[in-house]
């Protein structure tokens, strides 16, 4: 063989060598949203330090209590990639996007988009499967493409590995439209959503599931009406840890009757005590505050009090009993204690306003109620800073 013939490949093992052809280059853009050490940039909306922890570059979740975690900017147009498994078969969690800074009345979970995440032993029906769907939650809206008659979106093809293998999400949000990609293709989309612009949240649902490698690219904004863009953060801190009732006191002889069943605390209504009260650790001034109270019998009368406000819940009273759902409907209340004026909504509608005489002292938040009751979502914000 001549020298001439040996050349070009000898060239051409050397451009491979420097320049290989099958490498890729990295997406320009992206920026990690997860530093891979700690939990910077990220709230924990309403469940337990416990839930959400850090090891060996992955986000942690131990599925308990129902939840959410939050980032702490918001975004509207981005592209966000990630990686999860779950530990466990039947394992089950999600992606949320547009989200508002906490969580509906009555449940665990945000207003917004969600992207299912859930583990393929879980199984496929009619209304969901375990290879990505979409869909909006608890007052957001979606129309969906590839749908089944409601505003779910299904994915066109089955690409998602069994636990414990990991899985890669392409999510692709712009002006409304929502795209996932599992595992390198497209298969799922929805559009004309609302919120376009909020939050995006990890959720907690039971199972143990990993997430790693989360990295977000921005996109330009674009022009975008206020009834789009998701509730921003307000400040509000969850009291309630969904694992116990750190925190929390109670008065001899209500140990058992007070508990923490995952995202609701309750109250069985058993107790002979006199006093059934369930009090903060924590005292409180000017304070706003939400809570969301179930009823289980319409005989129950509940009185919550908070700086130096008093609130008397009765199923069968007058003003309240008027804007209280059906006995096993969630109410929620929101108000604000300033300068010792009281100002109260139920279920979105503003109560009559009080004024109290303060103590000039700060008061902890004060449960008491005379049968079986349910609370969840109890959260408070300081108002100092709001005046």
């Amino acid at each position: 063989m001549t020298l001439a013939r040996l050349l070009p490949f000898a060239c051409l093992l050397t451009l491979g060598l420097l320049t290989p052809a099958l490498a890729e280059e990295p997406e320009a853009g992206f920026k990690p949203l997860f530093n891979g050490e700690n939990l910077d940039g990220w709230v924990a909306v309403n469940t337990a330090k416990s839930t959400w922890t850090v090891k060996d570059g992955m986000i942690v979740c131990l599925g308990k209590p129902i939840g959410e975690m939050r980032t702490e900017r918001m975004y509207q147009n981005y592209i966000l990639e990630l990686e999860w498994r779950h530990l466990k078969p039947k394992g089950n969690a999600g992606v949320f996007v547009w989200a508002d800074d906490i969580t509906a009345p009555g449940v665990p979970f945000h207003r917004g988009i969600e992207v299912q995440v859930l583990e393929n032993a879980y199984g496929n029906t009619k209304g969901h499967t375990t290879h990505g769907d979409i869909f909006p939650i608890h007052g957001a809206k979606m129309t969906p493409i590839n749908g089944r008659g409601g505003s779910r979106a299904f994915p066109t093809e089955n690409r998602s590995k069994p636990s414990p293998e990991w899985n890669h999400y392409r999510i692709v949000c712009q002006d409304g439209n929502i795209s996932l990609a599992v595992n390198g293709k497209v298969v799922t989309r929805g559009k004309d959503c609302s919120p376009r612009k909020g939050y995006i949240c990890l959720e907690s649902e039971g199972g143990i599931v990993h997430y790693r490698n989360l990295k977000i690219k921005e996109l330009p904004a674009t022009p975008i009406e206020a009834k789009d863009i998701a509730i921003a953060n307000r400040g509000y801190r969850s009291l309630y840890s969904g694992v116990d009732l750190s925190g929390w006191k109670t008065a001899k002889g209500n140990a058992g009757h007070w508990k923490a069943n995952d995202w609701v605390l309750s109250f069985d209504g058993k107790s002979t005590s006199k006093n059934k009260s369930l009090v903060t650790e924590a005292t409180f001034g000017d304070v706003g505050f939400i809570l969301d109270v179930r009823f289980k019998k319409i005989s129950t009368i509940t009185h919550i009090s908070i700086s130096d406000a008093a609130i008397e819940i009765d199923p069968d009273g007058d003003q309240l009993a008027k804007q209280l759902k059906p006995t096993g409907g969630w109410n929620r209340f929101e108000g604000t204690m300033r300068d010792g004026e009281l100002s109260l909504s139920l279920n979105g509608t503003q109560l009559d306003s009080a004024s109290f005489t303060t103590n000039g002292r700060k008061n902890p938040l004060r449960i008491l109620t005379n049968g079986p009751v349910e609370f969840a979502n109890i959260y408070v914000r300081d108002l100092k800073t709001a005046k």
